[in-house]
């Protein structure tokens, strides 16, 4: 018997990796993989023609596929970011030989891992009870990512969200001098979340406080007056790097913005009623995994309120695995493949 195999892809503007993997009883086991370099292609069609028609011998032609993009998608179409592609399914389906491939947005792809990943791939931060209610994610990254799932008698149904754009709320004198300072220095009159919960949120709030009269003598301060115009500094991982080596106010930094990040969670639980599980990824999950266990994060997660006991007994869980992304692709087009293609 021929095993099935499956196309998975997690394209972004710098690179794309490509896998094909075989469903077994155990779950999805990748075969092969390839990574490529976005800019050295004129589209995605010829890199996913190269990858399948060049695959080991002995592993089968996929006949359905799912790749992560980062960008939008909308009636089977994609924009990539920092890429002048424009992807069709149906074109990259011919290109590739294949009866199906879908796009899904890179992160909203996650939520059809979340069921498959393993102790490897997550870390739990508190455990809780979880049931067939809804399922979330939010991930600080460039940006903050929030998508949401759904179970349902026809499979897990994955729901994007622009969640990380709402209206950030201060929650202290202290949050409330820091939103002040940002919307003057970025020239914002509207203040979202992500631009303080996300990796650039936590070089905003490093600047803010290097930038400080009473900071003038700090090693990083220079460095905070150029970035982020210095695109060769990277701000927000030499103040965690600071903060690791024992810098009190680098620790504070952090503690802040893992502080505001544990709100943004809460809040997204509290809005989704997470009781099949909140998940916490993005680039910076498995970076500040320390801080994600941490007072800091937790307790702000679980100060709702009335709503407190409820924060606690959820089951809220960080994705740690860096190819969690390609192995979700994978976990979807698994599905696709078991419906025979028909899941919309």
């Amino acid at each position: 018997m021929v095993a099935t195999t499956l196309l998975a892809g997690d394209m972004g503007g710098t690179k794309t990796l490509l896998a094909l993997y075989e469903v077994q009883t155990s779950g999805v086991v990748q075969r092969h993989q390839r990574r490529y370099v976005s800019r050295e292609w004129s589209s995605l069609e010829p890199m996913l023609s190269d990858f399948v028609h060049s695959r080991p011998a002995g592993v089968a032609a996929p006949v359905h596929g799912c790749i992560a993009v980062a960008g939008p998608v909308r009636n089977r179409q994609a924009t990539i970011t920092n890429l002048p592609w424009q992807l069709q399914e149906d074109d990259l389906a011919r290109a590739a030989d294949m009866q199906q491939l879908e796009l899904v947005n890179d992160f909203v792809v996650l939520i059809y891992g979340l069921p498959n990943f393993d102790e490897h791939q997550q870390s739990v931060l508190q455990a809780g009870s979880m049931d067939a209610g809804t399922m979330a994610i939010l991930g600080a990254g460039t940006g903050l990512g929030m998508a949401k799932g759904l179970q349902t008698q026809h499979g897990l149904i994955a729901l994007p969200s622009e969640g990380g754009h709402r209206e950030f709320a201060a929650r202290s004198d202290e949050e409330w001098r820091l939103a002040q300072w940002l919307k003057d220095d970025l020239n914002l009159e509207r203040l979202s979340v992500e631009r303080v919960v996300s990796g650039t949120g936590l070089g905003h709030i490093a600047r803010w406080l290097l930038l400080q009269p009473e900071s003038t003598s700090h090693p990083l301060q220079e460095l905070a007056r150029t970035w982020p115009q210095t695109q060769t500094h990277d701000l927000p991982a030499q103040a965690s790097e600071a903060a690791s080596n024992g810098d009190p106010l680098m620790q504070h930094a952090l503690d802040l913005w893992l502080s505001a990040y544990g709100s943004a969670a809460g809040d997204l639980a509290l809005q989704e009623l997470c009781t099949g599980g909140l998940w916490i990824g993005g680039g910076t999950a498995a970076k500040q995994l320390a801080g994600l266990q941490s007072a800091a994060f937790l307790d702000a997660l679980r100060n709702k309120g009335r709503f407190e006991s409820l924060m606690k007994g959820l089951q809220i869980t960080a994705v740690i695995d860096p190819q969690a992304g390609l192995f979700s692709a994978a976990c979807r087009a698994k599905m696709l493949a078991e419906s025979g293609g028909t899941l919309s």
